[in-house]
């Protein structure tokens, strides 16, 4: 039988030509079956793994349903299409996907997540956007603050909605379908329905149509698992560098964010540039290490649980399990990230002896036949999947072009290199929190105002009254003032930056206090 073309199920003819741009001629099973529902505005409930192709089967309703006459129908802070998914990652991926298909139809698209400052977000929304992709804890946060509205939406989406129950993000989402109008479509894509999904799928979806294409315990015929016992650490240890130190890209699990960033550090120091994903990075730090994994500088990803379902990266040759995780829907989601989109891949677990009754229990609950076996670094087997050996680089290099990676980041962002004059975003906190307060004139009561004509002392500090001397340490007068001189030669603690910062402050009211230190909780737990 001919497999239908994208147009052929309906899809708007703009929308099918951005596909093929992108290379995607011919649809996959879960979007051939769920696009003739989708597009004629049914509720759909979709069950597949992840690799199987959900995206795109949700982004063309979505996207189909709100083009034509947006212009016109677009309201500040009042999106009329959501995605919702677990983690920022998985949030930032959907995001681009679906803007391949909206930027040709002049639909708008933003992304809201913890870990960055809400305000940019906030901007966004206040110019008007059409579709919110959202981690459910920073818009759960913009709801509450009532900055954003969420009255207007036409179609919402559930992705990865058995990875948000499994992080405790379902009273979230509840109260943001609370939020929306009854009568909109919603779509909801899951791997399983347990945790609570089902009475999701029964509350909120109206007469869903149920399409289910490769469970997530259905075996990948594109995949192939190794379960490697060593003897020891030491042994353990020298076979995961052989098998990071292919060619082709590959993804190292570890159960801990320690220890995803000790064997990044130490493959790094081997020669193996590896780069950390997990959850005590920073937005920034996470951005470029996946823009260097994306790239190929990088060949080696080394991550905990945070990555298993929120990195879609193609290409990804191996996955290897450091150790055996936890349960056997890790593994599954993990294994994930090759042989994606009909991809062949090979997953590997590096298991020692005490680990190998949990291994044989994963094993049978994930449903997979595998035979683990001894080897070393020399086994065929081994350096078959090691592959071609990606020649080894220079420590200091891969540090130096990190540096220069992460200065370009701060310069994009609207921050200047140390150095330059300007503080970091880093620095500036703690110039806030040690916050002098900078008086005015007796009785005025305004923060930062007159500061700058009084006489400073050499501490740098602000917090004194106009004409009055602050209190000084030890060793100030002429040192603190040649000091304070040298401070202000290199813009370091003026007295205008620092009035700017508490001014900034100031005028940040609520917004400033729920994007600072409750930026986390509101993210990914891993």
């Amino acid at each position: 039988m001919t497999t239908p073309s994208f147009a052929d199920l309906g899809v708007p003819a703009p929308l099918a030509h951005a596909l093929e741009k992108n290379g995607k001629t011919s649809p996959f099973p879960i979007q051939r079956d769920t696009l003739p529902d989708t597009l004629t505005g049914r509720d759909v409930l979709g069950r597949g793994r992840t690799g199987s192709g959900k995206t795109i089967a949700f982004a063309i309703p979505l996207v189909a349903r709100l083009a034509g006459d947006v212009e016109a129908k677009r309201r500040p802070n009042r999106p009329r299409g959501i995605v919702l998914a677990p983690t920022r990652e998985l949030v930032t991926q959907i995001a681009e996907t679906v803007k391949m298909l909206a930027d040709p139809v002049g639909v708008r698209v933003t992304t809201i997540f913890g870990g960055v400052p809400q305000r940019r977000q906030e901007a966004v929304l206040e110019r008007g956007v059409d579709i919110v992709v959202a981690a459910p804890g920073r818009l759960d946060d913009l709801m509450r603050q009532r900055l954003i509205s969420l009255d207007g939406v036409e179609i919402t989406v559930l992705d990865e909605a058995d990875h948000m129950a499994d992080m405790g993000f379902l009273p979230v989402v509840t109260r943001i379908l609370n939020a929306t109008p009854k009568q909109g479509q919603r779509l909801l894509f899951s791997a399983t329905l347990d945790n609570g999904v089902d009475n999701v799928v029964k509350k909120y979806l109206h007469d869903p149509i149920l399409h289910s294409v490769d469970s997530a315990e259905s075996p990948v015929p594109q995949l192939t698992h190794h379960v490697f016992e060593v003897a020891g650490t030491e042994q353990k240890n020298a076979l995961i560098e052989a098998l990071a130190s292919g060619s082709e890209r590959r993804i190292l699990f570890t159960r801990m964010k320690h220890q995803a960033k000790k064997l990044a550090k130490q493959l790094t120091a081997r020669g193996i540039p590896a780069v950390e994903l997990q959850g005590n990075l920073s937005q920034n730090a996470r951005d470029r290490n996946l823009a260097e994994f994306v790239s190929g500088e990088a060949k080696v990803l080394v991550a905990t649980d945070v990555a298993a379902r929120g990195v879609h990266v193609d290409g990804v040759d191996l996955v290897v399990h450091v150790d055996p995780p936890v349960e056997h829907k890790a593994y599954l989601h993990r294994s994930g990230r090759t042989a994606r989109a009909g991809n062949e891949g090979d997953v590997v677990t590096v298991v020692l002896p005490e680990q190998r009754g949990e291994m044989r229990q994963l094993l049978r609950a994930a449903k997979i036949r595998v035979t683990p076996r001894p080897v070393t670094t020399g086994d065929p087997e081994v350096v078959e999947l090691i592959g071609e050996v990606a020649p080894r680089v220079d420590a200091r290099e891969t540090e130096r072009r990190r540096a220069a990676a992460q200065t370009a980041q701060q310069r994009a962002a609207g921050h200047s290199a140390p150095g330059e004059g300007r503080s970091t975003g880093a620095n500036a906190k703690r110039k806030r929190s040690r916050g002098g307060r900078g008086r005015g004139a007796a009785g005025s009561g305004a923060q930062g105002q007159g500061s700058s004509q009084a006489p400073r002392t050499g501490s740098g500090q602000s917090g004194q009254r106009q004409g009055q001397p602050a209190r000084q340490s030890q060793n100030q007068g002429q040192q603190g003032q040649r000091s304070q001189q040298h401070q202000n030669s290199q813009g370091q603690g003026t007295g205008g930056q620092r009035r700017g910062a508490e001014g900034g402050q100031r005028r940040s009211g609520r917004r400033a206090q729920s994007s600072g230190g409750a930026v986390y909780s509101t993210g990914y737990r891993d």
